[in-house]
């Protein structure tokens, strides 16, 4: 009897047990490409540009578009297949040498080896000097009185270069007015810009004139983000918005609104921003006015 009860007891805890015990859903974001690049290929996706593929991954555009061959006007397509990193010494020697193969001995063919071989002919090399100087002279006079080449003028290519000034110099300026939440870190927990807290709504302003190229929501983590090419070599990004005001290749000016500040991406309103030099990020607070 008491044998009955104990094994009751126990299978009735073990149901318990299992019917009790629940997991709670888990959201999981996956980290960046760009912190932990585990890939050397990327598949483009609809709504993605050059632009925006290179920040996921921390390039500079022009090295993206270089190592796929893509000219200057950075075009792509959904599917194509991008590479994202040169290739290695293992990659480029694809072609396993097998030591029991012997290549074939090149076939040297010197103009030097065959007089060599030929001395008999060398008795004739008085005639053939002498048939030289006539035609080197009959070529000299001939030249003498040939019109030079027309000289040849090279144009410049007109690739165009935004530049926020005459000298190409960039001044920045903040893109909205708000606290700083948290600052550029590259140790311990990574944060590749600034986060600026403010109410939903606020305006986003352009932190320097330049080309809108990327607007949408593709990026994990970013939300609605802008991406704006100033002259090349800086870019600027303002995510989390709200409302995005500007499409790609817009121009737009310093202090130019261009988006509203929001809290898409994040788990809270506020603005994050970023200044990528040579697709690096460096601290917005390095160039931005002191305040």
């Amino acid at each position: 009897m008491l044998l009955r009860w104990f094994l009751a007891f126990t299978i009735t805890g073990s149901l318990v047990a299992c019917g009790g015990h629940t997991y709670a859903p888990v959201s999981e974001r996956a980290v960046p490409a760009a912190i932990h690049p585990t890939t050397s290929e990327y598949i483009v996706k609809k709504g993605d540009t050059l632009y925006s593929i290179a920040f996921r991954y921390g390039m500079d555009y022009r090295q993206l578009a270089a190592l796929n061959g893509i000219g200057s006007h950075y075009s792509i397509y959904p599917g194509q297949p991008l590479r994202l990193k040169p290739a290695t010494a293992a990659s480029r020697e694809s072609i396993v040498r097998d030591s029991s193969i012997v290549a074939p001995k090149p076939i040297i063919t010197s103009t030097r080896q065959n007089v060599v071989a030929n001395k008999p002919a060398s008795k004739s090399k008085p005639q053939a000097q002498a048939t030289t100087k006539t035609q080197i002279k009959s070529i000299a006079k001939t030249s003498s009185t040939a019109k030079p080449p027309a000289k040849t003028t090279t144009t410049k290519s007109k690739n165009p270069i935004i530049k926020t000034n005459s000298s190409g110099k960039i001044y920045w300026k903040w893109p909205t007015n708000g606290k700083i939440l948290n600052t550029f870190k590259t140790k311990g927990v990574i944060n590749k810009g600034i986060d600026i807290a403010g109410s939903r709504g606020l305006a986003i302003k352009a932190a320097a004139s330049g080309k809108v190229v990327y607007a949408g929501n593709g990026l994990l983590g970013y939300g609605n983000l802008v991406i704006i090419d100033h002259n090349q070599q800086f870019l600027s990004a303002y995510a989390h918005n709200s409302r995005v005001l500007v499409k790609e290749n817009d121009m737009v000016k310093t202090g130019q609104k261009i988006a509203e500040m929001g809290s898409s991406g994040a788990d809270r309103v506020m603005l994050h921003f970023e200044i990528r030099r040579d697709g690096k990020p460096v601290d917005p607070l390095r160039y931005l006015p002191k305040r």
